[in-house]
């Protein structure tokens, strides 16, 4: 947008307009500009500006910076942010329905009244998945109009047949061709093949009694969730037309990859780091929990071989429904000093002799001398 056009006036309000007023005047502009209904060639610029005007002002934080150095972003930046920003990458499949998303798709088809489910993907972590959490998104829809509370109408407007299809939802065209007159069939332009129109529509959603809005809402992820499961939030889908039922927003978790721990079902595997004489004569090892301040105790029997796994029950992920959870595996890892101190070396030299394993003894400073000097002669 031009440095000279002022953001509330590309808006049509007032400097101190309430965000209900810069939403509506958002939208009544955006029914005459945005490309899908207007035929102007400069349609798409116009309603890119319109947008970039409404993504500053409907932001408080933008709104106080713009207001303050000029720019959306303060004195650090430029106030640009386009249609993704402010419909989620959604925008355009939900202006579609809005400028005319419910036309037939074909003759004697029904025409679609109830709002249509959404689905959005949530990702939680390993730890937020075990203990249950509430989380909270923010995606668009089309929700129920404000302004005419989901009925389309104002000023007493009632629902009347619409006069250019006569009711049908459709209208012929004859057009001239090498074989004759032609007739083809299209969606009404004014009813968008409903059959009829709303007489007093109401200004703001043009009489479908739904409008394209941010939506913020909590959702309560239960514990013991896994990636795939579907959590269903009635009536919070796309609104119905003109106070039809709406859909419902489906939610689909995505559980994190852990950096300690991994995930199968309901159990937990991990690694446990122990000594070569920790694994020889058994030891107990401390493992950190998946749950706040949960420690497992690991028992490695003596002997235990790289790789074994040990089990500890019921410190792995909740099992949805039952309040149980499931096992906590750790395979051992049997990790070998490179260095020893002088008794940690005699000790085990002492050990090795014992059992008859051979093993190279360290040299002396004397004999590495003397092996270089041989080395020299030869």
């Amino acid at each position: 947008m031009s440095e000279s056009r002022d953001y509330y006036e590309v808006l049509g309000v007032d400097k101190d307009a309430d965000q209900r007023t810069i939403k509506k005047a958002f939208l009544k502009k955006a029914r005459l500009v945005h490309p899908d209904v207007s035929d102007d060639p400069e349609a798409e610029e116009k309603f890119k500006e319109l947008n970039e005007a409404y993504s500053v002002l409907s932001d408080e934080q933008k709104r106080a910076n713009y207001d303050q150095y000029g720019t959306a972003d303060g004195p650090m930046g430029s106030g640009f942010v386009d249609i993704s920003d402010i419909f989620g990458g959604m925008g355009d499949d939900i202006f579609s329905s809005f400028f005319g998303g419910n036309a037939r798709s074909g003759r004697g088809a029904s025409v679609r009244k109830n709002g249509r489910d959404m689905a959005i993907a949530l990702s939680v972590t390993l730890e937020e998945a075990a203990c249950g959490c509430t989380k909270t998104i923010n995606y668009e829809r089309l929700a129920t109009c404000e302004d005419c509370n989901g009925a389309g109408a104002t000023d007493g407007g009632k629902l009347v047949t619409c006069t250019r299809c006569g009711g049908s939802g459709y209208v012929t065209k004859a057009q001239r061709s090498l074989f004759g007159y032609v007739q083809s069939s299209s969606p009404c332009p004014d009813c968008h093949g409903e059959g009829s129109i709303i007489d007093h529509p109401c200004d703001v959603c043009g009489g479908q009694g739904r409008v394209p809005t941010h939506e913020k809402l909590d959702i309560d992820v239960p514990a013991g969730v896994s990636t795939g499961r579907q959590l269903r939030v009635k009536g919070y889908g796309e609104a119905g037309l003109r106070g039809a039922p709406s859909g419902d927003l489906i939610v689909t978790i995505q559980v994190e990859e852990h950096e300690r721990f991994v995930r199968r079902g309901d159990d937990l595997y991990c690694d446990v780091a122990v000594s070569i004489a920790q694994a020889a004569l058994g030891c107990k090892v401390l493992v950190t929990g998946i749950m706040p301040d949960e420690t497992a105790t690991v028992t490695v029997p003596a002997g235990t071989q790289y790789g074994e796994m040990v089990k500890a029950a019921e410190f792995g992920m909740p099992r949805s429904g039952d309040g149980a959870r499931g096992s906590l595996y750790a395979r051992v890892v049997i990790t070998v000093p490179k260095k020893l101190n002088r008794e940690a070396r005699e000790a085990l030299e002492k050990y090795a002799r014992a059992v008859g394993d051979e093993f190279e003894a360290p040299r002396s400073v004397g004999d590495r001398i003397r092996d270089a000097i041989d080395d020299i002669i030869d």
